[in-house]
Order: C-alpha cells, then sequence, then structure tokens
C-alpha cells in the first residue's frame, strides 16, 4: 500500500496480514502513518497504490481501495472507532442498515409485520448482551455524553461490535484512560478476540496495552514498514530500538 498527498509520502509500499482471531497492534511515533493506514482500509482514504484484500471465512473477498467507505462497513463487514470519541445516543443506531433491511425500508415497520418485530426485538437483545459486556447496561436508557470518559470509550467499542464486524479497526482506544480503565479495554478486546470470529486492528501509545494482549505487531516509521512480527521479536528488534530511541551519532 502507498498513499501520497501531492509530494508527502504518507504510507510507502506497506504490506503485512492481519488474521481473524488475533489482535494485531500497529505501533509507530507520532506521522508514522498509522491512521492514513486506517483510512485506507476504512475507504476515508483512497490509496495511490496497492491493494486491501478482506477474506471472510465463507471465501467471498473483497477488495477495499475499490469500496465506498459505507459499503467498507456495510457488505465488507469492517467496523472502526475513532481518536476522538464519537458517539450517538444509542447502540440500535449502529444496527441501523440491517433493520432497514428488514422493514424493507419502513413498509414492514410502518405495518408492524412480524419479520420486522423479530428483527427489532434482535437488535435490542444485541445491544443490551453488548452493554452487559462493558458493565453499562443498568445505564443503558442513560445519554452517552453523561458517561465517564473510560465508559464512552468502552461503549464505542460496544457500538462497533453491534454491526458484527469481521474486522474491528481501534484507533488509540486506550488514550486518555487511567490503569483500572485500561486493564478493562483489555480484557474486553481479550474477549472480543477469542469469542466472537473477530479480527482485531489496533493503533495504540500505550506500550503495556500492546504488549499485554497484541498477538501481532507492525512498527511503522515514517510511513515504512520496519517491523512485522510477534511482541517478542519487536521488542528486541534493532530498526524498532533505534526508531523508539535513537543511537549515538557515532553509531
Amino acid at each position: 500500500l502507498t498513499t501520497r498527498f501531492g509530494g508527502l509520502v504518507a504510507i510507502d509500499d506497506v504490506s503485512f496480514t492481519a488474521l481473524r482471531n488475533e489482535i494485531t497492534a500497529i505501533i509507530g511515533t507520532n506521522g508514522a502513518g498509522k491512521t492514513t493506514l486506517f483510512n485506507c482500509l476504512t475507504g476515508f482514504y483512497k490509496p495511490s497504490e496497492g491493494a486491501i484484500k478482506l477474506h471472510h471465512r465463507d471465501g467471498a473477498e473483497f477488495l477495499l481501495e475499490r469500496m465506498e467507505d459505507f459499503k467498507i462497513t456495510k457488505k465488507a463487514k469492517v467496523a472502526r472507532t475513532f481518536q476522538n470519541i464519537r458517539l450517538f445516543p444509542g447502540l440500535m443506531v449502529a444496527q441501523h442498515n440491517r433493520l432497514m433491511d428488514a422493514s424493507f425500508f419502513t413498509i414492514a415497520g410502518m405495518l408492524s409485520l412480524g419479520s420486522f418485530q423479530r428483527a427489532e426485538q434482535r437488535a435490542v437483545d444485541r445491544a443490551k448482551y453488548w452493554l452487559e459486556k462493558i458493565n453499562l447496561l443498568d445505564r443503558a436508557d442513560d445519554p452517552a455524553a453523561d458517561l465517564p470518559y473510560g465508559d464512552q470509550r468502552r461503549l464505542e467499542i460496544a457500538r462497533a461490535m453491534c454491526t458484527k464486524p469481521v474486522m474491528l479497526c481501534l484507533d488509540e482506544p486506550a488514550a486518555g484512560l487511567n490503569p483500572r480503565e485500561s486493564e478493562e479495554l483489555n480484557q474486553l478486546l481479550l474477549y472480543i478476540r477469542d469469542n466472537h470470529e473477530t479480527g482485531i486492528l489496533l493503533i495504540e501509545h500505550d506500550m503495556n496495552v500492546v504488549m499485554g494482549i497484541s498477538d501481532h505487531l507492525v512498527v511503522l516509521d515514517y510511513g515504512r514498514k520496519i517491523s512485522d512480527g510477534t511482541p517478542e521479536h519487536v521488542r528486541n528488534d534493532e530498526a524498532v530500538i533505534r526508531a523508539y530511541l535513537g543511537v549515538e551519532e557515532d553509531e
């Protein structure tokens, strides 16, 4: 994958594989190209060169760079969160596409047909399931904006999971969290990995989170990939040490 903005090469010939039921962390210093990569994966940007292939378990294959952003979510089943929290009032909105299909674009809903009622009940049940998993079921009727910051972070992930994604892209989910909240986040992501056949792509600066839960790390430096492997491999990679810590000039 290569992405250029005029004369700036933000992503420079980067390739890697992220697997289902694994947490793949993309790390690097500020300006390394991590969010640009996410924006290409989710359709906000179109790459200058390269392909982004998503394989479903049923054999379906999607070329994400050729799809519009909303179709990447609806058809390819890729969901994401953002560095800055963006919350709607509740989790039902995450299931809008599915409910619109079930209502035949409002006709079945207006007539209160049984097929729509069943779809609506499944949506309610799914919302309750994820609220319970993030310990917010008792606040189901509260406005999202009234929740503490850490709860809002987990709610964003729960909302994304209500779309039943194949790939979940999380952009700095631990930003601003205290140690207790970071640990709760870790447990939530491990639960998703182990129980929902979802691959997780994670951008994160908190190395306690990254090293504690990641199966696979990709390290970017000024748009180029400098390391790719297990946490243990990356931790001991001299290229990563140089990029993060620097070296003496005579070295």
